[in-house]
C-alpha cells in the first residue's frame, strides 16, 4: 500500500495547484441513493449554473488514495463545466485502499458487479434526475481513475461516447486474484501483447456487442514510475484494434514542447484514438491545461 499512498500524495499535491475556485453559485452535491451499487461507492455531482438541455455528462474518476470531492477541488473539470455547461459526476471509493476495482472478474465484464456497475447507476441517475444527455456521456480519470476509464469503455461501449485516461493501463491489464489489488507485472509495463490480443480482451468484456465504439484519448509521462510508460503503447494497441484501425498514426505533431501527439483514424481534434506522450513526465497528470484538451477531444467545448 506504500506505493499507493505515495501516489495519492504526489497527485494531490500537484492537483491542488491546478484549479482556483470559481464564482459559480453551483455546488458539489452528495447523492446517497442512486441505484444498484454493489461495492458501496459514494456519488457526488456538480451541475453548473449554465443551462444546457439536455446536459452532457462527464464522469471524473479519482486516483488511488483520493476522493471525488478532492478530484472536484483539485482539477480543472469543475471550471470547464461552468464554462461549457456539462455536469460532472465524481465517484468515490470506500474500500480501504481507495483504489477502484479494475482487477476482479466482476469488474471486467459488463454488469458483472463491483465499481463499474455503481458508476453506470450514477450515469443513469443523472439522466433521469438531472436532465442528462444519454447521447453525450464521457469519462476521464487519473491513475486508478484512468484504469477505470479503460474498463468502463470496455464494459459499457454503448454508454460512454469517449474517454480520456491520464496515466493508466489497458483494460484487463490489472486483472489479479483478490484480495490482492495490485498487479506488479502490469504496473511495471511487463505485460506486452499484440494489438489483436488486447482488442479481443476488451471485446470479451461485452460479448456479442457490435455497435459503435467509444473514442479514446491516452496521456502518459515517459518517466512514470508507478504505472510505467510501456502501458501507454499497449493501450494504443488496444483501442486502435477495437476500432479496427492500424497502429500507424494518421497524424503526428508536437502541440507543446516535450509533447508528442499521435492520432489514429483521423487527423482532427476528435480522432478515434489520440495519444499524448509527455517527455520526462511522471505520474502527475493531468497538469494545468490538459483537462481542457480532454474536453475538446470530447467535443464539449463547442
Amino acid at each position: 500500500m506504500i506505493r499507493k499512498t505515495v501516489l495519492g500524495c504526489v497527485i494531490a499535491a500537484v492537483l491542488a495547484l491546478v484549479a482556483p475556485p470559481s464564482a459559480s453559485a453551483a455546488s458539489l452535491v452528495a447523492v446517497t441513493i442512486f441505484g444498484n451499487n454493489p461495492s458501496n461507492l459514494q456519488m457526488h455531482i456538480y451541475v453548473p449554473d449554465r443551462v444546457v438541455s439536455p446536459r452532457p455528462i462527464l464522469v471524473a474518476v479519482h486516483y488511488c488514495g483520493g476522493t471525488g470531492p478532492g478530484f472536484f477541488s483539485g482539477t480543472e473539470f469543475r471550471s470547464l463545466a461552468d464554462q461549457h455547461g456539462f455536469m460532472v459526476i465524481y465517484p468515490t471509493v470506500t474500500r480501504s485502499s481507495k483504489c477502484f476495482d479494475v482487477y476482479t472478474q466482476q469488474a471486467l465484464r459488463r454488469n458483472g458487479g463491483s465499481d463499474p456497475v455503481g458508476i453506470k447507476s450514477m450515469v443513469d441517475w443523472a439522466i433521469q434526475n438531472r436532465g442528462g444527455d444519454r447521447n453525450r456521456v464521457f469519462v476521464t480519470g487519473a491513475s486508478s481513475g484512468a484504469m477505470m476509464t479503460n474498463v468502463l469503455l470496455g464494459d459499457y461501449p454503448d454508454v460512454f461516447k469517449a474517454g480520456a485516461a491520464f496515466s493508466g493501463v489497458p483494460a484487463t491489464c490489472f486483472a489479479t486474484t483478490p484480495p490482492n489489488e495490485w498487479n506488479s507485472n502490469c504496473s511495471n509495463g511487463s505485460i506486452i501483447r499484440t494489438a489483436q490480443q488486447w482488442g479481443d480482451a476488451a471485446r470479451a468484456m461485452f460479448p456479442g456487442y457490435t455497435g459503435s465504439r467509444p473514442r479514446m484519448q491516452l496521456w502518459h509521462g515517459t518517466n512514470d514510475s508507478i504505472l510505467r510508460y510501456p502501458n501507454f503503447g499497449e493501450a494504443i494497441k488496444q483501442w486502435t484494434n477495437v476500432a479496427g484501425l492500424s497502429q500507424t498514426p494518421s497524424f503526428t505533431d508536437s502541440p507543446q514542447a516535450g509533447w508528442t501527439r499521435t492520432r489514429y483514424g483521423g487527423t482532427g481534434t476528435m480522432a478515434q484514438v489520440e495519444g499524448i506522450s509527455i517527455q520526462n513526465g511522471g505520474h502527475d497528470l493531468p497538469r494545468p491545461g490538459m483537462a481542457a484538451r480532454a474536453i475538446a477531444f470530447f467535443g464539449l467545448n463547442t
